[in-house]
């Protein structure tokens, strides 16, 4: 088990439970504080902001049901874990719909106890996660809207689908907003309240991607100490975003084939099959028909992921949607800065409206808020701009068709693409592009991108 790492307030009037419950949560971490009725739990609900809530239905004052409905009158959204007695077991299913999350039975088994409270925590910390997330979301709408009519296809596809339980296959270019638009489906979809996970098929072997997406038992394999449960299985009721599924191994895709016809699988090194209700979005910047020809990707498996394609347009296939994307950008990192930056000015306007845009929206937001930063007037102006972009500005738009242009434009697009492929690594996009790395860095310095991480 480890270590809980949390507030949790007892609240039982028998003081036998509440030491025996105090005892066994602190010695694994926890921060235990109790109450004897349900006034006094209210109280201290209010003074500790707890992670969780032990709460037990047959109290003094106030019992458990009334403590719960008044909870959720204040919306403080603490879980909550019933304690009820054998006669009571309706009750506590009562209590569930009125959003408890589990019941635990007197007498009770102290290592069951263990078990149903770190899984109530993990639900919890998801559940903040999931709340940051759509908090980050209608911050971030502007990413999801779109007057082009690429874009206006894709939203309406996405908004379509939202509510179904088919599976769906973002497709584009790296830096078009995959992930963003995953918690845009996960949001308009009755799954809201539930768990969004993003997992990241780059950068991971094929038995840690696995015990990731799967979960492992105790002594699975070296260094497995203890039980994890994997991103699928805590993820049920909600969504799974699998981004750059085009890269895992055949191995993995094997088992995530027979995940997507089952609907259940088998931590590594278990032998009992798990059914979770989840919802998969998947997304890639590979060519998936190619792959499948090559014999790096099975057709069976693109074909279960493939149920609702989604393309996501490159932002220079939306051009129109550049100006309001700009101005999003420039307000949300001005607000982060706490700089007086207001607007555009109109040749600044005009570059960004010209430019190809290799890295898509990521590289728009990346130059938005280099200009906030580095910025010295009210408006971000043609001189705040990336080298590259005004190089062969001038008064003369033509020059954007120009060899020298064009040619640093497809640098850029390849050396983009080889750091996304490897995670940001820039020793491994060395390799992949044949280069040395200190051309590399170099060049992503000349070209001014965001450089990725590490050497190793």
């Amino acid at each position: 088990m480890t270590n809980l790492n949390a507030t949790i307030i007892i609240a039982d009037d028998d003081p036998d439970i509440r030491d025996i419950l105090q005892d066994a949560l602190s010695s694994l971490g926890a921060r235990v504080v109790t109450a004897r009725d349900g006034r006094e739990c209210l109280e201290r609900m209010e003074k500790e902001g707890p992670e969780l809530l032990l709460l037990d239905i047959e109290m003094p004052i106030k019992h458990g049901l009334e403590v719960l409905k008044e909870l959720r009158r204040r919306r403080d959204n603490t879980t909550v874990i019933m304690i009820t007695a054998y006669g009571t077991i309706d009750r506590a299913v009562e209590a569930m719909k009125e959003g408890a999350f589990d019941f635990i039975t007197k007498p009770f088994e102290l290592d069951h106890i263990a078990v149903v409270v770190d899984k109530a925590l993990e639900r919890g910390r998801l559940k903040q996660n999931l709340d940051r997330s759509t908090a980050e979301l209608s911050e971030r709408y502007h990413l999801v809207e779109g007057d082009s009519p690429k874009m206006k296809l894709a939203i309406e596809t996405a908004k379509k689908a939202a509510n179904s339980k088919s599976t769906v296959l973002l497709l584009g270019e790296s830096g078009t907003g995959k992930e963003v638009f995953a918690r845009a489906i996960h949001a308009w979809s009755e799954r809201t309240s539930e768990p969004f996970i993003a997992i990241n098929c780059v950068g991971l072997s094929k038995d840690l991607l696995e015990s990731e997406l799967f979960g492992h038992e105790k002594g699975a394999f070296t260094g497995a100490h203890q039980l994890k449960k994997g991103k699928m299985e805590l993820a049920h009721g909600g969504t799974v975003f699998l981004d750059e599924v085009g890269d895992i191994s055949a191995a993995l895709q094997t088992k995530l084939l027979r995940f997507l016809q089952e609907r259940e699988f088998e931590r590594v090194g278990g032998t009992q099959p798990i059914a979770v209700d989840v919802r998969v979005i998947a997304a890639t910047n590979r060519d998936l028909p190619a792959s499948i020809k090559e014999g790096r990707f099975r057709e069976d498996l693109f074909y279960r992921l493939n149920v609702i394609p989604i393309v996501l347009p490159p932002l220079r296939e939306r051009t129109e949607d550049v100006p309001v994307l700009a101005k999003y950008f420039l307000q949300r990192f001005a607000a982060e800065t706490k700089k007086k930056v207001t607007g555009i000015s109109q040749d600044a306007e005009a570059r960004l409206a010209a430019y190809p845009w290799p890295g898509n929206v990521r590289e728009l937001a990346n130059v938005i808020e280099r200009a906030v930063v580095l910025g010295q007037g009210l408006d971000v102006a043609l001189g705040d701009l990336p080298a590259q972009m005004v190089s062969n500005g001038g008064e003369n738009s033509s020059d954007d068709l120009s060899y020298r242009h064009a040619l640093g434009a497809a640098k850029r697009e390849i050396v983009i693409k080889a750091l996304a492929h490897t995670n940001g690594n820039r020793a491994a996009a060395a390799r992949v592009l044949g280069l040395h790395k200190t051309h590399l860095l170099d060049l992503i310095k000349t070209l001014g991108i965001d450089g990725g991480r590490g050497d190793s």
